[in-house]
């Protein structure tokens, strides 16, 4: 492993981790605020009891969210000097306003966690639904400078200088109202489905029935909701993903030739060398009406990207796949919750529907993951998009593959104290939060 490759991996490491802990930052506060306003509205206590176990959890992902973002940011400095030294002036703002809403978030989540008891009910109830709101506008901050880096705005670069710079400009670039709306939903949709079936399997389980049935309706209404958006806004992104980055969308759609009636490929091995998808299912035109909303126009293949412009396919397709298809599982299991509450509501005692939501656990998240990869891999081999290509940005400094490892491990042993912490949270509920409540 080069250095090259050595800092990339240690980027990828990073965000992989972070946005995990930071989706579930920026959701749960709204999970806990939710039920928290339940508890005060009806004063049962099985509200209560939930609100203060999630509170719990907010404070550990904003522990970790809280290091792994810092480190991030050391990371862009260190990893990516070159990059820093010309993008810092540019899209530092949002940077600089996200931690301005991470204090806030800080200080609201303190007033929170130590305010039971002390504060009016109603002003401590705010204070949670601060915390979501810091958390959410902090994840659309960071989106925001990233999708900088697909749509570069707010300068001009003449004769290798960036100059006449407009920070407010690159801040609402062309990029960031549609990333950060499918950001957010993909946060919701993740974080619901995650939360509501590990709730799910607690009541397989038969553990703590009353709790946990009562937990899980939050999130899962959250999720299936999300889940029904995602389509929505995907659309969005690859409609505008088809405008400013075409050589992105023919990676990630594996389409290699400019033609009219652009086929959409499901599935698929992509091959570089053919120059073709083997063992794909094509439906004709789809892509084309997709993308433009007419059968016949042609989209932009990667016959019309110069090789060396051209970001890798197999990784970037698979990972598109992956979301997308993931995606259309948790958009089926939230028609069934639907139709479950308004229609059937016999099924909401199945034990089907529970483990529906216990095997979609996993998924949201692993769609963000796909979906950040093919953010990330299908810019290449841009970091700018158009403007710096990632391999002039990197350090010159030897030595970075050795970062990568130290950085691995302790990324790893974070997780592990994390899966920890919160599977002793969950053994702890029959113990501290749900001893008012007996079992049904």
């Amino acid at each position: 492993m080069n250095d090259f490759l050595a800092a990339r991996s240690q980027m990828a490491l990073s965000l992989g981790f972070h946005i995990v802990f930071s989706c579930i930052g920026m959701v749960m506060p709204f999970f806990m605020a939710v039920a928290h306003f339940l508890y005060i509205r009806t004063g049962n206590d099985v509200y209560k009891n939930i609100t203060r176990a999630w509170s719990k959890g907010v404070a550990i992902f904003f522990a970790t969210g809280a290091v792994s973002g810092t480190v991030l940011s050391f990371e862009l400095g260190l990893l990516w000097p070159e990059f820093m030294k010309h993008a810092g002036p540019i899209f530092g703002m949002p940077f600089s306003l996200e931690g301005t809403a991470f204090f806030i978030e800080a200080i609201a989540l303190g007033f929170f966690l130590y305010g039971w008891g002390r504060f009016n009910p109603w002003f401590h109830w705010i204070t949670g639904v601060v915390v979501g709101i810091s958390g959410l506008v902090s994840g659309i901050l960071v989106v925001a400078a990233n999708a900088w880096m697909n749509s570069p705005a707010g300068f001009d670069f003449i004769n290798g200088q960036y100059l006449n710079i407009d920070p407010i400009k690159a801040m609402f670039n062309d990029a960031w109202f549609s990333q950060a709306l499918h950001m957010c939903i993909a946060a919701f949709a993740a974080t619901g489905f995650a939360v509501a079936g590990i709730h799910a399997l607690m009541i397989l389980r038969r553990r703590n029935i009353a709790f946990h049935t009562t937990a899980f309706r939050i999130p899962a209404l959250f999720a299936c909701v999300a889940a029904l958006l995602q389509p929505l806004s995907g659309d969005i992104s690859a409609k505008d993903v088809a405008r400013r980055q075409p050589a992105k969308l023919a990676a990630m759609e594996a389409h290699f030739k400019t033609e009219a009636a652009s086929p959409l490929v499901i599935g698929g091995i992509p091959d570089p060398v053919a120059k073709e998808v083997k063992y794909g299912v094509e439906i004709p035109g789809l892509l084309s009406f997709m993308v433009h909303s007419d059968f016949h126009t042609p989209v932009t293949g990667l016959d019309q990207v110069p090789e060396n412009d051209q970001p890798p396919i197999a990784i970037t397709h698979y990972a598109f796949q992956v979301m997308v298809g993931l995606g259309m599982v948790m958009l089926l299991i939230a028609v069934c919750y639907f139709v479950a509450i308004f229609r059937k509501k016999s099924w909401l005692r199945m034990p089907w529907l529970l483990r529906l939501f216990v095997i979609a656990t996993p998924m949201g998240f692993i769609a963000v993951e796909a979906g950040w990869t093919v953010t990330e891999v299908g810019r290449q081999p841009w970091i700018i998009n158009g403007v710096m290509r990632t391999a002039d940005a990197v350090t010159p400094m030897p030595g970075i593959v050795y970062s990568f490892y130290i950085f691995t491990a302790v990324y790893i042993s974070l997780s592990l104290i994390v899966t920890f912490l919160l599977y002793r949270q969950i053994r702890m509920v029959p113990e501290i939060y749900d001893i008012q409540t007996p079992a049904l």
